[in-house]
């Protein structure tokens, strides 16, 4: 069917808002959704501000398909009716709304904003969907959002966060795992989350000095380079850990703390009694540029992956690049416990550490098992 001239629908308004049946109406729908389809050689501005109010008078009087239909030509479109835009993106009905909240680039940022404070989880998901979504449009989303919904958000690449949405973030990346590694693999995510998110856990009572309050002004702090303790490091940690360790107390939330802290006596001393291995072993991943092996001593030790990249994240004074991360999260998530253990304690990894680092080796094998 050939598509009406715009002089042709407008002569045809009045009849169709007074008393025309829904096919009818239907009919000039999609006429007007041709005409703004297929006519680029017309003034577009001038031409969706003459239609915005045909369209308006007409989707009350047509079937939900059509609706849909309008939907999906609109959210195409760069330039498109406003009135009739917002009007779709606030349906009730996801199959309306979805079309235009996911794809429309005519949607201003306020009006999404405003959208994801009071439509449903799908049309939510749509919106979170879209190749770019505005901080203060993600800022609106978490604020109502679920747990789906945030790692939706965070999973997008097109996601800008402000510094109130990583709060947020933060806020409920604390009690939750996912949350966490999807922060830590998303690209971009600033150094100063990464770091406060993995420190943050239970407090429990520390196993010496606490750390020094920082100053309101001061800077958050980088994380600390490990250095490698001695042999009386070792003797005064051990006899707390294995304390610790005997009492169930040696768990995730201890370990994350000695990682962040910088108390590598303490952390390495766990990784030992956790893995089994010998200390100089422990050391000698910790120390190896490449992951493997300390990802393996953390999953013979049962650590989880949030704990695990606390440890790779704060060995080297340096955050782990993305490349990095998503090796040594393979690595973890595909290794068997009991491949992880025999390999710790007596595999290849055992090996490389007896050609290494041989100098003092015999003072600390007193406290390694």
């Amino acid at each position: 069917m050939m598509a009406n001239s715009p002089a042709d629908i407008l002569v045809e308004l009045e009849d169709a808002v007074a008393a025309c049946p829904p096919d009818r109406c239907a009919r000039i729908l999609s006429d007007i959704v041709h005409l703004l389809a297929t006519g680029r050689e017309r003034p577009q501005e001038l031409l969706v501000n003459v239609v915005d109010g045909v369209l308006l008078r007409l989707m009350v009087r047509v079937a939900p398909s059509a609706m849909v239909q309008l939907s999906e030509t609109l959210a195409e479109l760069n330039v498109a009716p406003q009135d009739t835009l917002r009007h779709l993106a606030s349906h009730e009905d996801p199959d309306v709304a979805c079309p235009v909240l996911r794809k429309s680039q005519a949607l201003s940022i306020a009006h999404l904003a405003t959208i994801a404070t009071s439509c449903d989880e799908t049309q939510q998901l749509a919106i979170a969907a879209r190749d770019r979504v505005e901080a203060a449009v993600a800022e609106a989303l978490l604020k109502r959002g679920n747990r789906t919904l945030t790692l939706a958000l965070i999973k997008n690449p097109g996601t800008r966060f402000s510094d109130a949405a990583y709060a947020l973030l933060l806020e409920t990346g604390a009690a939750d795992d996912e949350i966490t590694k999807a922060l830590a693999l998303r690209p971009g995510t600033p150094d100063i989350v990464l770091r406060k998110l993995l420190s943050a856990s239970p407090a429990e009572k520390p196993l010496s000095k606490p750390p020094a309050k920082p100053s309101a002004s001061a800077a958050p702090p980088a994380p600390i380079a490990p250095k490698r303790p001695g042999p009386d490091d070792y003797a005064s940690a051990r006899p707390e850990i294995v304390a610790l360790n005997r009492v169930g107390k040696l768990n995730d939330s201890t370990v994350n703390r000695f990682a962040i802290r910088g108390e590598t006596a303490n952390l390495f001393t766990a990784l030992s009694v956790l893995s089994g291995a010998p200390i100089e072993i422990v050391e000698h991943v910790m120390n190896d540029d490449d992951c493997e092996g300390l990802v393996m001593a953390c999953r013979a030790s049962r650590l989880n992956w949030t704990t695990t990249l606390a440890i790779l994240s704060n060995r080297c004074g340096t955050r782990l690049s993305f490349t990095e991360r998503e090796r040594a999260q393979h690595i973890f998530e595909t290794l068997l416990l009991s491949t992880s253990q025999w390999t710790v304690r007596w595999g290849e990894i055992a090996a490389g550490a007896s050609t290494s680092d041989t100098g003092n080796r015999g003072a600390k094998m007193g406290v390694s098992r």
